[in-house]
């Protein structure tokens, strides 16, 4: 009771990849309540398809003023 569990990458690839990003990422940030609060609002998706939409921006046309 109370052994150690592992799990390895290549089991952990083929069910949840999303968490190995999420270790990667949680890793490289700062360790006290900053670091914990930007971890929180991390989200991976383990696909292309989210729920987010991608950020549409017009070219603005610049036009020579005279002066």
């Amino acid at each position: 009771p109370g052994g150690l569990r592992s799990t390895s990458y290549g089991t952990l690839l083929d069910t949840r990849p999303q968490v190995i990003v999420e270790k990667a990422i949680k890793g490289m940030l700062p360790k006290n309540k900053l670091g914990r609060a930007q971890g929180t609002k991390l989200k991976v998706y383990a696909g292309p398809t989210h729920p987010h939409q991608a950020q549409q921006p017009h070219p603005f046309e610049i036009i020579q003023v005279a002066q």
